[in-house]
């Protein structure tokens, strides 16, 4: 009877390790995502400044539309590369945080 208790004890804390491993991999990728999401942040105000500039110091309409489909240009693509950047990290979270629980779910569907 003790060798029963024994070993769903050892079961519990072998599972809870694993959710402690899971959650630390998901903080880690959170922390990520928002480092990432900070920056990008930080960038794209910088270059709406640069752009506000240069616009206030456009000797012309056509030189003004020239600055604004360049920054609307720029813009667009950092922002497609920022979103494939941030699908990735959201894909790579997953994995690391289900890497820990695969071995209890696996002994779960047996």
């Amino acid at each position: 009877m003790m060798n029963g208790f024994e070993d769903v004890q050892k079961l519990g804390k072998d599972n809870m390790d694993q959710a402690m491993k899971s959650i630390g991999s998901f903080s880690k990728g959170m922390q990520s995502l928002a480092v990432e999401m900070a920056d990008y942040s930080k960038k794209s105000f910088e270059e709406s400044a640069s752009t506000v500039e240069k616009l206030m110091s456009a000797k012309s309409v056509d030189k003004a539309m020239e600055i604004q489909t360049d920054y609307m240009k720029s813009a667009y693509e950092g922002f497609v590369a920022q979103a494939t950047k941030v699908g990735e990290l959201y894909a790579d979270l997953a994995k690391d945080a289900y890497k820990p629980l695969e071995g209890m779910v696996a002994k779960a569907s047996k």
